[in-house]
């Protein structure tokens, strides 16, 4: 099966990744290529995004049904084509490697069945490599930018607080 694996390490504590993954619209919009999503449980989504898989641009439809949520460690989630004969799999895996510091494991594991399945595979095998690299780059550069944004938020709130108690 054609599949992608990435890793990154955040300085921040697992429980703030957990906070932020544990929400699929948290890290739907963020898949390459994204167009929109739809929530129909908190277990089940469809997502819509274009993909250039090989020499073919499409645009990909995949329902996403989560299998478990296991806090605050692991997101499991199986992937089924909705308009292409797609079936896979991936999670993400949270692992405190410090106190403040939390390496984020991606996976995503696609194949392609009917006339053009081995086609497809092969062109696969090269693109969910980058593709999981991007997504999983991308939380981990949302999660930073949220953080960043809250120490902001309080540091100004903090500074006018101060200031208004000055004669």
């Amino acid at each position: 099966m054609p599949n992608g694996m990435y890793q990154v390490e955040v300085d921040l504590p697992i429980q703030k990744v957990w906070e932020f993954v544990k929400d699929m619209d948290n890290w739907a919009p963020l898949i390459p290529g994204y167009i929109q999503h739809r929530r129909y449980t908190n277990r089940q989504s469809s997502w819509e995004f274009n993909s250039i898989i090989g020499f073919i641009k499409k645009r990909i439809s995949l329902m996403v049904t989560i299998k478990e949520w296991v806090e605050p460690t692991k997101v499991s989630f199986n992937l089924k084509g909705i308009n292409e004969k797609f079936t896979g799999e991936g999670f993400f895996l949270a692992e405190a490697t410090a106190p403040n510091k939390t390496r984020i494991t991606g996976l995503l594991e696609i194949t392609a069945s009917g006339p053009m399945g081995p086609l497809v595979n092969q062109a696969l095998k090269s693109y969910l490599p980058k593709v999981t690299e991007e997504f999983v780059t991308a939380i981990a550069t949302r999660l930073t930018e949220n953080e960043l944004k809250i120490i902001y938020n309080l540091k100004s709130t903090h500074q006018k607080g101060a200031s208004s108690l000055l004669p």
